[in-house]
């Protein structure tokens, strides 16, 4: 298996510092045999968990990333005291409290597991959240993490989403990854108010394949103060002999829209990637997530990406990109 190419020169300090992220971790896990070896990694200068990572391997089942392989959904794990969670000293002394786990389905084939982790306080607001339907056909809260945004959690745990309603209904029908903007005052987030409270901005949705191909959803929800990233991209796959993909949205804090499409999304001037060229041709090459830290490939004034595939039975329809 090819593994994701990961940029890691000298971490700029200064400039990670100034960003206060709510997710403050993120790894790539590949199968390798019968375990699950890590491919690459952005630990935002945290050495010494980054160094217990990599001396760390998970058989199916154990560990965050092997539960996420054998359970094959998304799993949240919200505190690591008492847990299956295997690196809990080196997680504590990182202040790391929290993390997701999701896993890259192609069909029945585990591609990777990209895991998030988060430290719990009081400043940091967002959210990290898993929809799956229920017995009455609509969509509800399976799990998520939500920081200092407790009221905001309240009020997911208590709304459920048909097929089309809302950022999670909206990713289900359409089977695609959409970019919702102004989460407080949008009328199409039906939970504007309480986002709003919270000081939740921007929303990006995205289909999580799973090989029982039960529906499911993550989110993540992003706010000024703690973003989870500054930038966001979605790109289209075309057809796999093309080995190209097309910017079809995406926002940046400092930018605003980075693209806007009239409606077919494929505009001879859109942007584009080409497989295994940049950050997003790497994802598009390798068909697995890709972490990248500075250098070669980012835009300027970014210090790490994170690139997610989407996949709809065993093809890639879609990139989800993020950079801070």
């Amino acid at each position: 298996m090819t593994a994701p190419v990961t940029e890691k020169p000298a971490m700029d300090t200064v400039a990670q510092a100034a960003i206060d992220t709510f997710i403050q971790v993120c790894e790539v896990w590949v199968p390798e045999g019968d375990r699950l070896v890590l491919a690459g990694g952005d630990y935002n200068g945290l050495s010494a968990f980054e160094e217990a990572s990599r001396k760390t391997s998970f058989a199916k089942g154990e560990g965050l990333p092997g539960k996420a392989w054998d359970e094959a959904r998304p799993v949240v794990l919200k505190g690591f005291d008492g847990s299956y969670f295997q690196r809990i000293e080196a997680a504590k002394e990182a202040g790391l409290t929290c993390a997701v786990a999701v896993p890259v389905f192609a069909g029945a084939t585990l591609k990777a597991i990209l895991v998030v982790l988060c430290g719990d306080d009081e400043a940091r607001i967002g959210a990290i959240e898993v929809w799956t339907e229920d017995r009455s056909g609509m969509l509800m809260l399976d799990d998520g993490y939500f920081g200092a945004a407790e009221e905001f959690e309240f009020v997911s745990q208590h709304t459920h989403f048909p097929k089309g309603q809302g950022l999670p209904g909206a990713v289900w029908a359409a089977q695609a990854p959409i970019l919702m903007r102004d989460l407080g005052s949008g009328y199409r987030f039906i939970r504007a108010s309480a986002a709003g409270k919270a000081g939740l901005t921007t929303g990006l949705g995205l289909p999580v394949a799973t090989a029982e191909k039960h529906p499911c959803v993550l989110t993540l929800l992003s706010a000024r103060g703690t973003p989870i990233a500054r930038r966001f991209e979605i790109w289209n796959v075309r057809a796999a002999r093309d080995a190209r993909a097309f910017l079809a949205d995406g926002i940046c804090e400092r930018e605003g829209p980075l693209w806007r499409d009239d409606g077919d999304g494929t505009r001879t001037e859109a942007p584009t990637a080409t497989a295994w060229k940049g950050v997003v041709g790497q994802v598009l090459g390798s068909g697995l997530p890709v972490v990248a830290q500075g250098g070669s490939g980012l835009p300027a004034d970014y210090t790490s990406f994170v690139g997610l595939p989407v996949y709809r039975g065993e093809t890639l329809t879609h990139i989800v990109a993020w950079y801070n």
